[in-house]
């Protein structure tokens, strides 16, 4: 037989508050954003990418061969 949920387990499972006020006075700068260069952008690998590609450099050599194969573009054509 299943064990029904009693109000206490549903309780548990939804612990977010409607609504959160954020006190803005206390945030700081993001420390990570000045590794980022200028113009940037940051990309999560999955597990078994980043086994592969291991730096920045090798990622960008790899997509920079990808560039070199597909056709040329008008950058005004751009798919809406």
């Amino acid at each position: 037989m299943k064990k029904t949920s009693t109000s206490s387990d549903l309780a548990h499972d939804n612990d977010m508050q409607a609504e959160y006020q954020f006190d803005y006075t206390k945030a700081r700068p993001n420390r990570f954003a000045s590794s980022i260069p200028e113009g940037g952008r940051v990309v999560i690998l999955d597990p078994d990418i980043a086994k592969v590609f291991t730096s920045p450099e090798s990622v960008n050599a790899v997509l920079r061969a990808l560039i070199a194969t597909m056709p040329k573009t008008d950058i005004n054509d751009k798919a809406a």
